[in-house]
């Protein structure tokens, strides 16, 4: 099991059963939708919607990931400690019978024996060149990283050459990593939308060629359902839509200097413009 380095002040808490002081840890008000782990050994502890405000200064939690959490008889003979059940790490203590929630369980946990993962999910956009698709998608709020590559097509591991040529049945693509719960799949539809002509066919204004294709490579259903949904109201309010919706395939990292090239470079897209589509 890998165990990360741990502060002095982490130490205190997660190795020697130390507390840290009230209201002072970065998690005690923090209500974001994710996952909360173990600082010492990643494991997943209690999920985001299990936390509330108990007043008492440090995060509190009415239940746990099944089995992520040991009790123990605490030194004090009053208390019940609790644990990583993987790594050992002090985590705090639980009570019972406060009444807080319907629960009636009260995890008292250190912010500093914490970590927070949020809830992600990705996307993958193809609207032409992809330098200008990662551009906008770079600036959208809740978005935390993007990759451009390729997918869509038959060769494997393709070079910037190869898929230009068009050949390989590959489009542009651009990989977006995003928190749902800051900004959900249908508002990065409709960004993608917005920051591209959906109803020109294998080309995105000077750029010709089925690699520029407009696409949609959906990873699950729900994603298909909305593109799909999406798509249907443009029409029905006169948008021409071409855009293809593909269960997706692999997707093939481009070389490094493709990645985030306008915010490297200080450019901006030259066929990507901003057009509001929808109400």
């Amino acid at each position: 099991m890998k165990k990360n380095a741990l502060t002095p002040e982490e130490a205190h808490v997660i190795l020697h059963k130390g507390t840290e002081p009230p209201f002072s840890g970065v998690f005690c008000h923090h209500m974001e939708n994710g996952s909360y782990v173990c600082r010492q050994c990643g494991a997943p502890l209690y999920r985001s919607n299990d936390k509330f405000d108990s007043g008492c200064g440090w995060p509190s939690f009415d239940a746990e990931i099944d089995g992520a959490v040991e009790r123990i008889p605490d030194v004090d003979g009053r208390r019940t400690e609790i644990v990583c059940a993987r790594c050992k790490g002090h985590l705090g203590h639980v009570f019972t019978g406060e009444g807080f929630t319907p629960r009636n369980t009260r995890h008292c946990v250190n912010s500093i024996s914490l970590a927070f993962e949020p809830r992600t999910e990705r996307a993958l956009f193809a609207s032409g060149c992809f330098w200008g698709t990662d551009f906008h998608f770079m600036q959208q709020e809740g978005v935390l990283s993007t990759r451009v590559g390729y997918c869509g097509g038959h060769v494997p591991n393709p070079s910037y050459r190869e898929v230009c040529g068009g050949r390989t049945g590959h489009a542009e693509t651009v990989e977006v990593v995003f928190d749902s719960g800051r900004v959900s799949f249908e508002d990065l539809v409709k960004l993608f939308f917005e920051t591209h002509d959906p109803g020109q066919r294998d080309r995105q204004g000077p750029d010709v060629g089925t690699q520029y294709r407009s696409a949609i490579f959906y990873l699950n259903e729900a994603q298909r359902d909305t593109a799909l949904r999406l798509i249907e109201e443009l029409r029905q309010g006169g948008t021409d839509v071409v855009t293809e919706v593909t269960l997706a395939g692999t997707f093939w990292e481009a070389e490094d200097d493709h990645q985030n090239y306008y915010a490297r470079t200080g450019g901006h897209p030259y066929c990507h413009v901003y057009t509001k589509r929808f109400a």
